[in-house]
């Protein structure tokens, strides 16, 4: 990871969460690169809502996984999640609050910036 990684914005992408570390690198953002299959690049405030859908739809993010460094989500936690999941979210009427400082550019291959302004929480 050499070059400065931008958000959706075109801006220096910002620092996610770091209780719980998150992040393709599992360094706090949402950085990502040509092996990160899954786009782990929306940085995304999580809601109860958001996680009981994604558990249903085959993506538990509310189970510990101790023996991967995965605490287990939870309400109001910042999480770098998969763009192709958000989207399928967002489908499903379940997509949560979003930071768009915080979410990778790769992000725009899989959602358009006006889906995802629908869920920003950091515009001013």
């Amino acid at each position: 990871m050499d070059k400065i990684q931008k958000n959706v914005l075109g801006e220096k992408l910002e620092e996610c969460s770091l209780d719980p570390l998150t992040g393709w690198y599992r360094d706090g953002c949402c950085n990502t690169d040509e092996n990160d299959h899954g786009l782990h690049t929306v940085c995304a405030k999580v809601t109860t809502e958001f996680l009981e859908w994604c558990k249903e739809a085959g993506n538990d993010l509310i189970t510990p996984h101790p023996e991967y460094g995965f605490p287990g989500l939870k309400d109001g936690d910042g999480w770098c999640v998969c763009a192709t999941w958000y989207a399928r979210a967002v489908e499903a009427g379940k997509g949560c609050p979003i930071f768009l400082k915080r979410t990778h550019e790769n992000t725009l291959k899989i959602l358009p910036i006006e889906t995802l302004k629908k869920f920003a929480i950091d515009l001013s």
